[in-house]
């Protein structure tokens, strides 16, 4: 499925993070009170962490079968992240966008690169943390990484962040509410802009106007 060269009807949001900013946290919070928004759910080839389940928080495939989709060019935007693939599959984006639909992607930078050049009029956030002792100790709390995981997860979020500026919008997470409700008025005011709303309420303008 090829991307148009015309604006799309709905608006793709993409926000990134290093590991340990809170994203997903953010994000799940944020989308509760915006329903307009559909989350894209990310094809991955690693194995799920205690508590993640199939096609709610990753498709999980193997690495093999991601390679196969990627031949393919099934995906909207891949990358190797530590080591393992993650990608946005076409057919989870570019159908509810043609169809006015708005549509989010956690991503990291590299996929967040990819999307701007397929979709120049994207909307990017990127969420920093609050400190470098913050971020290794949200990794430390997950319970889930060993210490040598951890220094490379903390290595990787040195270069992660160092791509901040290739975003329209960052969002400091040091206190979790204040952080959700930039997020969310990030998305508000981009759905209200005048083109947006023009698009929304033809037939109100038209009636109004006549």
């Amino acid at each position: 499925m090829n991307t148009p060269d015309a604006p799309l009807p709905g608006t793709l949001f993409v926000v990134a993070a290093p590991s340990g900013a809170g994203k997903s946290s953010l994000v799940n919070t944020t989308l509760a009170k915006e329903p307009g928004i559909a989350l894209s759910i990310s094809f991955t080839s690693r194995a799920p962490r205690p508590g993640e389940r199939h096609a709610q928080h990753y498709h999980f495939v193997t690495k093999a079968e991601f390679e196969a989709m990627i031949a393919a060019g099934d995906f909207f935007e891949h990358a190797l992240v530590h080591g393992d693939y993650k990608g946005t599959a076409k057919q989870s984006v570019m159908p509810q966008l043609l169809a006015g639909k708005d549509v989010l992607l956690e991503i990291d930078w590299q996929g967040a690169r990819q999307v701007r050049e397929k979709v120049p009029d994207s909307v990017s956030v990127f969420i920093l943390p609050p400190s470098k002792e913050a971020l290794q100790q949200r990794m430390r709390n997950r319970g889930q990484d060993s210490e040598e995981t951890i220094a490379r997860r903390l290595a990787a979020a040195r270069e992660e962040m160092s791509h901040y500026d290739e975003f329209d919008y960052v969002i400091v997470n040091e206190h979790f509410d204040a952080a959700a409700a930039e997020l969310r008025s990030i998305f508000v005011a981009h759905r209200l802009r005048r083109e947006a709303q023009a698009r929304r309420h033809a037939a109100l303008i038209r009636d109004l106007l006549a």
